[in-house]
């Protein structure tokens, strides 16, 4: 009986899916001004897992909507900002930038103005690993995204 248990056991431990895990990095809010009444949030989404997610949805208490968005080129110097339902991909073993000019948390009909210091929480939903929540420090003074430095520790090239 214990040996049928014990390899019933290991047959389903080695069943189960290899999640994503996912973390959130350099993470930072703003807004233009204490008078607007849109926001967005910037950060590194990281996934250590062996599977893609996708990051489907975000809300937040800071503001009447929120949505993912990105900005799309229409041309002659135009960007436009849209709303990407679908949210984005987050690569196993890789990660996803949302940086301002590009994909972003938007916060649109802000219930208070983002104050310097402040702290905005933020709930992400992905498909796999399920709902986080953040809590994203408000910097007006930060003017993009500090990524940082990827290093090659492989064979050195001359």
């Amino acid at each position: 009986m214990f040996k049928t248990t014990f390899l019933a056991g290991l047959a389903c431990a080695f069943a189960l899916p290899a999640f994503a895990e996912i973390t959130i990095n350099d993470a930072y809010a703003r807004s233009s001004g204490m008078m607007a009444k849109a926001g967005a949030a910037f950060f590194v989404i990281e996934n250590s897992g062996d599977e893609d997610d996708q990051l489907i949805d975000a809300k937040a208490d800071i503001s009447k909507i929120t949505e993912l968005h990105t900005h799309k080129d229409m041309g002659d110097g135009v960007m436009k900002m849209l709303h990407v339902p679908e949210g984005f991909t987050i690569p196993a073993h890789g990660k996803h930038a949302l940086a301002r000019g590009g994909d972003h948390v938007m916060f649109m009909g802000l219930l208070k103005p983002m104050t310097q210091g402040d702290i905005v929480n933020v709930t992400l939903t992905f498909e796999k690993a399920g709902d986080i929540t953040v809590e994203i420090p408000v910097d007006l003074e930060r003017t993009e995204m500090e990524m940082p430095m990827e290093h090659d520790h492989g064979a050195m090239s001359n």
